[in-house]
């Protein structure tokens, strides 16, 4: 190796790469302190111009922020959109950018696929997570994750289906056949159980496909499928039920590394704010007096959440009641309530609330 000429300064050694993303962890780079113009804007997270670079700006603010994953697309978007909105929990979200801050919570929003999300949360990769019951049972991480909250929306179930004039016309009868799903591994355990019982030396073979699957038994590419979704249109009928799923707020078992105890309160935070949201779309608000010899039968009709609110009112014998009622069954709670003798109904609706979880 020759000696660098006199004046000259030796060229800094170069270290060794190393891959920040390791299984499914989101890992923070360090950035490191600038060595030369070119090369010291590169390596910081700056532009071969000189401005920050939105990346580099973007590792920076992950820093001490509670890491909230949410679906990028899909059915389960849009819902999560006004869940997010009705919680007060404000981002700006860049352009084909994954990951939004949010301004009034140090909490970061990382949009994934609904069926990576289960895998991130139960490997610490992130705090929260919002995704599908049927999705979490698919992952194979179901034991590593808790369900925080039920969210009412996303509703499906995971049938077993086949043609509604087909020969097959039962779960036994698939014993041995083929069948399409996008949930292979719950369609792998259930055909597992039901070969074992009918004791054939054929096996079931479970396909995977990702998309149109009801299209598969058309094609002659299955004997049955195994699908969340609409099936009337395809001619198809439902012969088992596997499980009914809902998207579900989930955080995992162990946890987060990155949870600090300042962090830590943001967890009951956003799942309370979340069932109040969830409630104040579920509840009305409704109030109405009654004579107290017809409050047990009024009561009856609106039991509210817990329990109804009950105060005497100036005039002998009468009472002032108040409960939450389900928006659904309000025309007919309020007919109900008429019938029972109840006068001056009036319903309010909720913008939000908090009920306790």
């Amino acid at each position: 190796m020759s000696n660098p000429a006199p004046g000259s300064t030796p060229a800094p050694s170069t270290p060794a790469s190393n891959d920040p993303l390791e299984s499914s962890t989101i890992t923070l780079p360090a950035i490191p302190a600038s060595a030369s113009s070119l090369s010291a804007n590169a390596s910081s997270g700056r532009s071969r111009f000189g401005a920050e670079s939105a990346m580099g700006l973007l590792v920076e603010s992950l820093k001490d922020r509670l890491l909230f994953a949410v679906p990028k697309k899909g059915r389960l978007y849009e819902k999560c959109l006004e869940l997010l909105q009705g919680a007060d929990i404000k981002y700006n979200r860049a352009h084909r950018l994954d990951v939004a801050l949010v301004q009034n919570h140090p909490i970061a929003l990382v949009f994934l696929p609904a069926a990576d999300i289960p895998r991130f949360v139960a490997l610490g990769s992130v705090a929260l997570g919002i995704t599908g019951q049927d999705v979490i049972a698919e992952s194979t991480h179901a034991d590593q994750i808790t369900e925080l909250l039920p969210l009412g929306f996303g509703k499906c179930q995971l049938q077993v289906q086949v043609p509604v004039s087909g020969p097959i016309q039962s779960l036994e009868q698939l014993a041995g056949k083929r069948i399409a799903t996008s949930f292979e591994v719950l369609a792998g355990e259930l055909f597992q159980g039901v070969d074992a019982q009918a004791a054939g030396e054929t096996k079931t073979k479970v396909e995977y496909v990702g998309g149109s699957v009801e299209a598969a038994c058309a094609l002659g590419m299955a004997d049955g499928i195994e699908s969340g979704d609409t099936m009337r249109a395809a001619g198809l009928h439902a012969i088992h039920t596997l499980m009914s799923s809902e998207a579900v707020l989930i955080t995992s078992r162990t946890p987060h590394p990155a949870v600090t105890p300042a962090l830590a309160p943001l967890v009951p935070l956003i799942k309370s704010r979340f069932a109040g949201v969830l409630a104040a779309k579920r509840y009305v608000y409704t109030s109405y007096n009654v004579r107290r010899d017809r409050l047990q039968d009024a009561l009856r009709i609106t039991p509210g959440r817990r329990a109804a609110t009950v105060s005497p009112l100036d005039e002998e014998g009468w009472v002032a009641v108040s409960a939450m009622v389900e928006r659904k069954s309000l025309a007919k709670t309020m007919d109900d309530l008429e019938a029972a003798g109840a006068e001056d109904v009036l319903t309010f609706a909720l913008d939000n609330c908090r009920v306790g979880v």
